[in-house]
């Protein structure tokens, strides 16, 4: 099915997203043709890394022309101000697809965009997977692997629908390929869901390191006595600002809540510092903790 319905692929952003997922396209699906589209300088440095077989930084258009599948791997604002030009270009046998971290956003303007199932379909996505450092020199092609992707319907039967596809199932096919779990996901219950396991502690992980360097005195203390444990604690405060603006204000409402609740929670810890009822606290991080390494 891959083999014939999806030769020739598109990747719009070669960042540590698009690039990885130009690596591994290139890695385990030799036949598939990959076209690159981005800043000449970035797109350049993702051909040299072997990642594409073909540059463009020119109109969109030319970019996508012939492609099977449109992989958008660009933050959500420039998605949502591109989506328009690629909706209007995209050949109409084509799968357009995108990365970007919130859904609900996304997948209204694909409703408007792409309203006939004749014409190049839309997919919202999500994969499940990345790291602190952005750019195509930290692309890899296994950053997927064994990591969940999210794909985004609404209720079972829009599913069922989507999965019905033949382009939508040549796609999951290459996830899969690519060593990825695809999980079907309504795109509010996905914003939710990431609100709380991904943008919320990357705000608590920024929130700690900013305390922390407010209190830097002139021998380095108190981080010149760290340990592995705070690196540990403190790798989401390594991502760029860049990466997370339209994350946040595309799900500010879920984040704001979420902080007002954590914020009770550290003020309950507080009250129970001197209690031994805070050994329940560590028993269920502990709990939580084995879930997650059982993940």
């Amino acid at each position: 099915m891959t083999a014939h319905l999806i030769r020739r692929v598109t990747v719009l952003g070669t960042g540590l997203i698009g690039g990885s997922f130009a690596l591994a396209l290139r890695k385990h699906l030799e036949d598939v043709h990959v076209t690159g589209w981005d800043r000449e300088e970035i797109v350049r440095e993702a051909q040299a890394r072997g990642a594409i077989d073909a540059a463009s930084s020119g109109e969109v258009a030319a970019a996508i022309a012939g492609a099977d599948l449109i992989y958008i791997a660009l933050p959500i604002g420039v998605t949502l101000d591109i989506l328009p030009e690629i909706a209007a270009h995209a050949p109409v046998h084509a799968l357009v697809t995108d990365a970007c971290s919130t859904k609900l956003r996304i997948t209204q303007a694909a409703a408007q965009l792409f309203p006939d199932p004749g014409r190049a379909i839309f997919l919202a996505g999500h994969p499940m997977a990345g790291r602190e450092l952005s750019g195509i020199a930290a692309a890899d092609a296994g950053l997927f692997r064994d990591h969940t992707y999210a794909l985004v319907a609404e209720g079972d039967r829009a599913a069922s629908r989507s999965a019905s596809d033949p382009r939508v199932g040549a796609f999951v096919k290459i996830l899969e390929k690519l060593g990825a779990r695809p999980l079907w996901i309504g795109a509010q219950q996905h914003d939710y869901a990431v609100g709380l396991a991904s943008h919320l502690p990357q705000l608590t992980a920024v929130a700690l390191a900013g305390f922390l360097y407010d209190r830097l005195d002139e021998n380095g203390l108190p981080i010149t006595l760290a340990g592995p444990g705070l690196r540990d604690s403190l790798r989401l405060a390594g991502s760029p600002y860049s990466t997370w603006r339209d994350i946040v204000l595309t799900n500010r409402e879920l984040l704001s809540a979420s902080l007002d609740l954590f914020a009770r929670r550290l003020d309950d810890l507080r009250d129970r510092l001197s209690s031994r009822d805070l050994e329940a606290d560590f028993d269920a991080a502990n709990e939580l903790y084995k879930l997650l390494r059982g993940l």
